[in-house]
């Protein structure tokens, strides 16, 4: 039996590797519109359908659902003697997500982002669960991205669009901000892990979420519909797992000689991930050890290169990124390391603190950094570890989580 999902552009796909795990043959098939036909006549037992076609694929079905009717857009098809059946996983995939997230629709002023075939979905779902209104924004619609904020009402924002994914990460798509009664963001964008729209919705603290939750619920129902299994709450969390270990990034903050590089290599040795130290970029870059860097041109010069590495590393999937003691002084530093990554602040005693080959930690000047710089810590992390005793036993309390 062979599945596999069908797209345009599908570099920033999980679908195989969630598939894979479960056990099926899956491929991922990048097909341009002309081509449609030509793909339909490929020996696929079923395949799910994402942007640009789920609502154009309708037309070639011999048979949709009457829930996928309803929402006009289809993302799961099976072939069942020649014949190919429609239906749509997305509604409960976001259904489940947002639960999670307890993120509500009942009762609430909704405005959905994007007038594509998962707009369709969040639609039927605001339908569903009888949302007070609906406000669908597009680009050259009737309330488009120039002139929603005058909906000052709006509650819970959810972005179908792929605004803001892999690879144009730093964008987003609307400045939720400007909406004074937010209480809930949704984006099913789900590469990123945590997109800009989520960030910003962390940073005035709605409730939010990602995309992860919803295609890994989409992907089981969809299984569920080619082979007759169904799934639990228990497999959820083990695919859920499985995919966020292999994608998100653990990340080391703290002091200067808190001891995150050697952390970061022992839970290199347990977990099989690869080790990458923004000190060790920022020498590959420059040729130089931050210290020299520093004693050379400048603690500016030197921010400005840290910052350079810290854009390459949080780019990478399942590592683990030890940074320097001020990599997170600079909001974007922060910004770029959380997208897909966890921060685990080292939490170590001031007397156990060292200022050697640290030429902005010499000269007494530890202790005022030490004071400076705990709260931004604190602030930024997602999780505080104390590693002033056994280091196994601080790399224990990182994997846990």
């Amino acid at each position: 039996m062979k599945y596999c999902l069908l797209g345009e552009k599908l570099g920033h796909s999980y679908s195989k590797e969630i598939h894979n795990f479960l056990g099926l043959e899956y491929d991922l098939c990048e097909v341009q519109p002309d081509k449609i036909g030509e793909f339909l006549n490929l020996d696929y037992d079923g395949f799910n359908v994402t942007i640009p076609y789920k609502k154009e694929i309708i037309k070639s079905l011999d048979f949709v659902s009457l829930e996928a009717q309803e929402i006009g857009a289809v993302n799961t098809v099976v072939r069942k003697n020649g014949r190919l059946f429609g239906y749509n996983t997305d509604l409960f995939g976001m259904e489940y997500a947002l639960n999670r997230a307890n993120i509500t629709l009942c009762g609430k002023n909704v405005m959905i982002l994007g007038s594509g075939g998962t707009s369709l979905t969040a639609r039927a779902l605001c339908n569903k669960h009888g949302a007070k209104s609906v406000t669908v924004v597009s680009r050259t619609g009737e309330v488009n991205y120039q002139n929603c904020y005058q909906y000052e009402g709006v509650e819970v924002i959810v972005n179908t669009t792929p605004v803001g994914m892999f690879p144009n990460e730093d964008k987003t798509p609307i400045e939720i901000e400007k909406f004074p009664k937010l209480e809930s963001v949704f984006d099913c964008v789900y590469n990123p892990l945590r997109t800009e729209l989520v960030l910003k919705a962390q940073e005035l603290g709605l409730k939010n979420s990602g995309g992860l939750e919803m295609l890994v619920a989409q992907g089981l129902k969809a299984r569920e519909i080619w082979t007759g299994e169904s799934f639990s709450d228990g497999q959820f969390e083990k695919v859920y797992k499985f995919l966020l270990d292999g994608k998100q990034n653990t990340v080391l903050i703290g002091m200067p000689s808190s001891g995150k590089t050697t952390v970061a290599k022992l839970l290199s040795k347990k977990t099989g991930k690869e080790v990458f130290d923004t000190d060790e970029v920022i020498f590959s870059l420059e040729g130089k050890t931050p210290s020299q860097i520093i004693e050379d041109e400048g603690e500016a010069y030197f921010r400005f290169i840290e910052s350079k590495a810290v854009s390459l590393v949080s780019k990478l999937k399942g590592v683990i990124i030890a940074t320097g003691g001020g990599a997170v002084l600079r909001r974007e530093n922060v910004k770029k390391l959380r997208k897909d990554g966890k921060l685990f602040y080292l939490d170590r005693s001031l007397d156990k603190l060292t200022d050697f080959d640290r030429p902005l930690s010499k000269n007494g000047s530890i202790s005022r950094l030490f004071e400076e710089r705990s709260p931004i810590y604190e602030s930024v992390c997602d999780k505080k570890v104390s590693n002033d005793g056994e280091i196994e036993k601080t790399v224990e309390e990182i994997l846990k989580g």
